[in-house]
């Protein structure tokens, strides 16, 4: 499935918020994950709310999965 680019971007310029706000220590890497791990709370919700398929719904999950997993190597 190939990204919008409206969504490409704002995955992208989330992602590198998070990675700023731990850069410069207004974040912590568990601090940063949280985010992402309410994200993706909030997704499974939206989505079962709107009947979204299950498909898409876990395209979206693996997204944020792909974040926290890049967030996650700061702390290692």
């Amino acid at each position: 499935m190939e990204a919008d680019a409206h969504g490409q971007a704002a995955l992208m310029l989330a992602e590198s918020m998070l990675h700023a706000l731990m850069e410069n220590g207004t974040f912590t890497t568990r601090q940063a994950l949280s985010v992402v791990s309410t994200a993706q709370e909030i997704k499974v919700e939206f989505a079962e709310a709107a009947h979204e398929s299950r498909a898409r719904m876990q395209a979206s999950l693996d997204l944020l999965t792909a974040i926290g997993d890049s967030l996650d190597h700061e702390l290692t």
